[in-house]
C-alpha cells in the first residue's frame, strides 16, 4: 500500500518536532540491512563511527557551524563580490562549467539549502531569504532578459531540429514541416501569474566576466560591460563533451562569433536573427523547491513561518514553471513515438511524461518590432535529476503546491510516476540505472526491437551524455537516493522503502571507513543488461539488469550527500549500520579538513583533453570576445588562452608535454554545502547524544 498523500503534511508516524523523540525511536528500531556489529565494509571491528574520530552529534552540530563560517567567510574565496556562489574556489577546473569561477543554477541551489540548514540551527532566517533574493536577482532571467515572449503561440511552441550522436554532425537543420504538439502550460501559467515570462533558472553564469560577454540583470546584451552573464557551452548532442564545446552567449546579437554569432554552429537556418534563449537544469529548481519545504517545516516549528512564507511561496512558483521539465521536447505523445511526422502531436497532458527530464529551455527574438518565441521541454529522463521530495510538496503541502490550477494534480502524478521510475531502473545488485526517453537518438528514432520500456518510454542506459556516460557516476546515485530518503522519512511510501532497502544493502559493504581522514566510497560504475519492461501491477525483478562498481574514490561532496542519504533512511528504517556508516563518514570527512572547507587531493588525468579538437563547420569563421579565433582545427584550449595566465597553469602545461598528471585540492561550493548540510542533518534526525 503506497501512502504518500493520504495524510497532510506533518503528521506522519514518526516525530518530527522533538529531536529527542526521532532519536529514541531509532534507537529502539532493528538494523535491517546488516547484522549489528559488522562496519560497512563487513568485518567485525569497530563501527564506522567509532573508527573515525568518534565526533558525537553534539559536535556535529558545532561541526556545521564552523564549516558554515569557513564557507561564508569572504576570505575563502568561495563567494563573488556581489555574493555569488562559484562553482569553486578554484578557476582552473574543468566538470560541467569550464572554468572554476562560472557558477550554475546548482550551486545556487545547494546556497539556498544551506542557508535553509543555517535556519534549522540558529533560527536566523534572513540568510535564506537573502539567498532566494540572490538567485532571483542574478539566475533567473528578468523581463529585460527574455523581451519577446508575448509573441510565443502555445499552438506552435518550436519548429523541429533533429539531434545527432556526434556533434560533426552539426548545425542540424530547422524542419518546420515535422508535427509539434500543443503547449498545456503556456496560457494557464499567463493567466496565474500575470506575465507571458517565465520564473525559471538558467543553468550557467559566467560570474567574472572570463568570457567577455559580460551583462547586468535586465540588460541581456551588455557587450563587455562588466557583470555576470549568461552563457552556455553544450548544444550538439551526447557526444559533446565538455572538452568539445563552444562557449556562447545566452544573448547573441552578433557581437561576438561569425556572421551570425554563434547561432550557425549549431542550427541551419535559412536566415538568422538577434536571440535570447535560455535553458533549466530542472534539478536544481527542484532542489531550491526541496530546501524550501524544509525551510517552511522547521521555521514552523521554530514559530517563525511567517519570516519565510513570502520565500516559500516564490519557491511554489519555481515549482509551478518546473512543469516544463515534464513534457517531450516538441510536445509530441508520450509512448512508442517513433518517426518525426508520424508520432502524433501531443494535446493537452499526453505530452507528458510526468518525470523531471533533463532540461526546458526557451528563447526568442532580440528585436521586439520583429517578435517571436519558442518554448521545448527535454524527451530524456535520467533517474539521478528525479525528485520526489519536491514532488511530495509541490503536491500536497499547502504551502507549496503552485497555484495554478493543474499544478498540484500533475506534480501528484509526477511523484507517482518518479518513485516507480526508480523501481524500474533498479539493478538486481540495488544501484539504479539510466533513465528512458521518448525520442531515440533525439529524432524520435526506431530503437532495437528488443528495447524495454517505462510507459512506452524506452530504456535508455546512459541518456543524456555519453562522454563519459551519464549513468558511470556515483554521485548520480547519492544525490537521487538522498532525495528519495527525505520523501520516504516524511511519507512512510513503501514502495520507495523498498527501493531504498536494496539500494542501502549494496552501498553499505562498497564503502570503508577506516582511521582518521581514511574512507573510500564507489566512484565509478559498469553496467549491462536492461530491466524488464515495466508493469505497475506486477513489477518484474530485472535480473538481467546488472552493475558493478569498478572504482572507489574520496569525492568529499559525494560522500557528504552519501552520509546525509543513510541518515535520512536511518531515520525512517531504523537500520543501525547506516546510520553508524552515515556517522563514519562524517567523522573522516571533518578528519579532512582545511582552512576554507573539506577537501581531498584529486589527479586531473582527463586535463590531457586541453588539446582536443573542437568541431567547428568548414564555412564558419570567426572570434571569442578576447580574439580567440574559431575556425576548424580550433582547441579546447585555442578557444580559451586566458587559461595560459591561470597561475596552475604550468602544472598542466608539463602534463600536456609528457609530464606527470597534475593533482590539485579543489574547493567545490556544491560539495563543502553538501558537508556542512549531512552534518546539521544528523544532528537534526538523531538528537544531541550519540
Amino acid at each position: 500500500m503506497r501512502i504518500h498523500r493520504g495524510s497532510p503534511i506533518g503528521t506522519s508516524t514518526r516525530a518530527r518536532s522533538r529531536k529527542k523523540s526521532r532519536r529514541l525511536w531509532v534507537a529502539g528500531a532493528v538494523a535491517l540491512s546488516l547484522p549489528l556489529g559488522l562496519t560497512a565494509a563487513g568485518n567485525s571491528n569497530a563501527s564506522p563511527s567509532a573508527a573515525g574520530d568518534g565526533v558525537g552529534t553534539t559536535q556535529y552540530e558545532d561541526e556545521f557551524l564552523e564549516l558554515y563560517e569557513k564557507i561564508k567567510d569572504p576570505a575563502s574565496g568561495y563567494f563573488s563580490a556581489e555574493g555569488i556562489p562559484y562553482h569553486a574556489v578554484e578557476t582552473l577546473i574543468i566538470e560541467a562549467p569550464d572554468h572554476g569561477h562560472e557558477t550554475t543554477s546548482e550551486a545556487y541551489s545547494y546556497l539556498i539549502w544551506l542557508e535553509a540548514q543555517y535556519g534549522q540551527v540558529t533560527g536566523d532566517w534572513g540568510p535564506f531569504n537573502d539567498s532566494w533574493a540572490l538567485m532571483e536577482e542574478y539566475m533567473i532571467p528578468g523581463a529585460a532578459d527574455q523581451p519577446t515572449n508575448s509573441f510565443y503561440d502555445p499552438s506552435s511552441p518550436a519548429t523541429y531540429a533533429p539531434e545527432s550522436n556526434d556533434p560533426s554532425n552539426y548545425p542540424a537543420p530547422l524542419d518546420p514541416n515535422v508535427p509539434v504538439g500543443e503547449d498545456p502550460l503556456a496560457n494557464e501559467l499567463s493567466s496565474t501569474y500575470g506575465t507571458d515570462d517565465i520564473y525559471g533558472m538558467h543553468w550557467l553564469q559566467d560570474v567574472d566576466n572570463v568570457y567577455g560577454y559580460g551583462n547586468t540583470p535586465g540588460d541581456p546584451c551588455g557587450g563587455n560591460a562588466e557583470g555576470p552573464s549568461f552563457i552556455n557551452t553544450f548544444q550538439r548532442g551526447p557526444q559533446e563533451s565538455v572538452w568539445e564545446t563552444v562557449p556562447h552567449p545566452s544573448c547573441d546579437d552578433f557581437s561576438f562569433g561569425g556572421e551570425n554569432g554563434y547561432l550557425d554552429l549549431f542550427t541551419d537556418d535559412a536566415a538568422y536573427a538577434t536571440q535570447w534563449r535560455y535553458t533549466n537544469a530542472p534539478d536544481a529548481d527542484a532542489r531550491a523547491v526541496q530546501a524550501a519545504y524544509w525551510a517552511n517545516q522547521w521555521a514552523s516549528e521554530q514559530g517563525n513561518q511567517a519570516q519565510v512564507a513570502e520565500t516559500v511561496e516564490k519557491a511554489a512558483q519555481l515549482g509551478d514553471y518546473l512543469r516544463y521539465s515534464m513534457y517531450d521536447k516538441y510536445f509530441k505523445q508520450v509512448g512508442d513515438c517513433v518517426g518525426p511526422t508520424e508520432c502524433p502531436a501531443g494535446s493537452g497532458k499526453n505530452s507528458s511524461q510526468y518525470l523531471m527530464s533533463w532540461y526546458y529551455a526557451w528563447g526568442g527574438a532580440l528585436d521586439t518590432s520583429a517578435g517571436w518565441s519558442w518554448r521545448i521541454g527535454s524527451s530524456f529522463n535520467h533517474f539521478g535529476y528525479q525528485n520526489p521530495l519536491a514532488a511530495y510538496a509541490l503536491s500536497s503541502d499547502e504551502a507549496l503546491v503552485p497555484d495554478s490550477p493543474s499544478a498540484g494534480e500533475d506534480w501528484g502524478a509526477s511523484l507517482d510516476r518518479m518513485v516507480e521510475f526508480y523501481r524500474w531502473l533498479q539493478s538486481a545488485e540495488g544501484g539504479i540505472a539510466g533513465g528512458a526517453n521518448n525520442s531515440w537518438d533525439g529524432a524520435y528514432g526506431e530503437p532495437p526491437a528488443d528495447t524495454s520500456t517505462f510507459y512506452g518510454m524506452w530504456y535508455d542506459e546512459d541518456p543524456v551524455y555519453h562522454d563519459p556516460p551519464s549513468n558511470e557516476w556515483f554521485g548520480m546515485q547519492a544525490w537521487s537516493m538522498q532525495r528519495l530518503a527525505e520523501y520516504y522519512y516524511e511519507s512512510g511510501d513503501e514502495l520507495a522503502g523498498e527501493v531504498l532497502d536494496k539500494w542501502v544493502a549494496w552501498v553499505l559493504p562498497e564503502v570503508t571507513v577506516g582511521n582518521g581522514a581514511d574512507f573510500a566510497i564507489p566512484a565509478t560504475l559498469s553496467w549491462s543488461g536492461q530491466p524488464d519492461t515495466w508493469d505497475p501491477a506486477n513489477p518484474g525483478d530485472n535480473a538481467g539488469l546488472h552493475v558493478e562498481v569498478v572504482g572507489h574514490s574520496q569525492d568529499v561532496g559525494v560522500a557528504g550527500s552519501l552520509a546525509n542519504a543513510l541518515a535520512f533512511y536511518a531515520a525512517a528504517s531504523g537500520d543501525t549500520a547506516a546510520q553508524e556508516t552515515a556517522a563514519g563518514l562524517l567523522d573522516a570527512l571533518l578528519a579532512n579538513s582545511d582552512d576554507i572547507g573539506v577537501a581531498t587531493e584529486e589527479t586531473r588525468e582527463d586535463f590531457s583533453r586541453f588539446g582536443d579538437e573542437v568541431h567547428i563547420p568548414s564555412d564558419f569563421s570567426g572570434t571569442m570576445p578576447n580574439g580567440d579565433v574559431i575556425e576548424p582545427g580550433a582547441t579546447f584550449e585555442s578557444l580559451r588562452s586566458f587559461y595560459q595566465d591561470d597561475p596552475d597553469w604550468p602544472q598542466v602545461e608539463e602534463y600536456l608535454n609528457g609530464g606527470e598528471a597534475p593533482t590539485f585540492t579543489y574547493h567545490r561550493f556544491w560539495a563543502q554545502a553538501d558537508i556542512a548540510i549531512a552534518l546539521a542533518t544528523y544532528t537534526n534526525l538523531f538528537g544531541e547524544e550519540a
